[in-house]
């Protein structure tokens, strides 16, 4: 390789791992809390807040982009940290229903914008060959931030924004289906009782695989490494128990 421009997966690779480095720690705490479905309801929040920007807004920019997509995200965590204290028994349910309401908006605010399905389908499984470094800049201080703050994520104040907060921010550059499998699918070998080193090691290895398979099958690779990390989340139910699960925490 003598060019740069032959260096263009570089990108994209590293905007899946640090798209994993900053999700998987907040994935663990997902599972512990017993909220699966924030994740879908604060993405899906996120992405009904973008479409009505784009559909709003005459060639809106970036920042203008996010900013909806951060509110939108906030929001939406905000009424599931609301959910959870109201009625804990049924929160799951309560943060499905919420998630069920996004959607709908999202379809609703695609309608406005000649581009909108095309848009809500980029949000949905973004073709992630397409990152650039820009991105891996904004998802590189999201897994600082992730990282840095992960002894203090037990607590209800930080954890929410802050979920918020990433799940804005890799949703337009990973898609939704990749960014819940990045979530969970470590998440659940941890609670499996096995280690990081295996947990995000077999992740950037499914991650890998899906690249590989889109390369090779010419296609669409959000769908491709959605569905490599599925599977590997998937096999932590067969695979030997590790040292046991940790203890969740208390949250406050």
């Amino acid at each position: 390789m003598n060019s740069i421009s032959e260096l263009w997966f570089l990108a994209p690779a590293a905007a899946l791992a640090l798209g994993l480095l900053a999700l998987a720690p907040l994935g663990e705490q997902v599972l512990r809390r017993g909220v699966v479905f924030i994740d879908l309801a604060v993405a899906q929040a996120a992405a009904a807040a973008a479409l009505a920007a784009a559909a709003l807004v005459d060639h809106p920019g970036w920042w203008q982009t996010q900013a909806a997509a951060a509110a939108g995200a906030l929001l939406s965590a905000g009424l599931v940290a609301a959910l959870a204290r109201r009625w804990p028994a049924q929160r799951e349910a309560l943060i499905g229903l919420l998630y069920v309401a996004a959607a709908c908006a999202a379809l609703l605010a695609a309608r406005l914008d000649p581009h909108g399905r095309e848009r809500l389908a980029e949000l949905l499984a973004a073709d992630v060959l397409w990152a650039g470094w820009f991105q891996v800049g904004v998802l590189a201080v999201a897994a600082a931030a992730v990282l840095l703050l992960r002894p203090w994520l037990a607590h209800n104040a930080l954890f929410f924004p802050l979920f918020a907060g990433v799940a804005s921010l890799a949703v337009p550059v990973l898609g939704l289906f990749v960014v819940f499998a990045a979530l969970i699918a470590p998440a659940l070998w941890r609670r499996a009782g096995h280690g990081w080193a295996l947990a995000l090691g077999g992740a950037l290895a499914a991650v890998g695989l899906g690249l590989a398979v889109s390369w090779g099958l010419d296609a669409p690779s959000g769908a491709c490494v959605a569905l490599g990390l599925a599977l590997f989340g998937a096999a932590a139910a067969f695979s030997p128990a590790g040292s046991g699960p940790e203890p969740s925490p208390r949250t406050g």
